[in-house]
């Protein structure tokens, strides 16, 4: 398997920490030296390891927050 390239261009923010001191977090994220996304998952400490996560483009996030501010918590 190929060596997977990011680079965090910006941390928007801290969503949740877990016991194991790894925080999910919402970041712009360029992949493989692509466009940077929107990207939310779990990292560890200095961002050396990551889990499973979902990126999303702008639009998509767009849509992504219309639908959540139609929440009622």
């Amino acid at each position: 398997m190929a060596d997977i390239k990011y680079e965090i261009k910006e941390t928007l923010g801290e969503l949740s920490e877990s016991g194991k001191t790894w925080r999910k977090e919402l970041n712009l994220i360029s992949w493989n030296d692509k466009e940077a996304k929107y990207d939310i998952r779990d990292w560890s400490p200095e961002h050396e390891k990551m889990g499973k996560g979902v990126t999303l483009s702008k639009e998509e996030l767009i849509k992504l927050k219309a639908l959540l501010n139609e929440i009622n918590l």
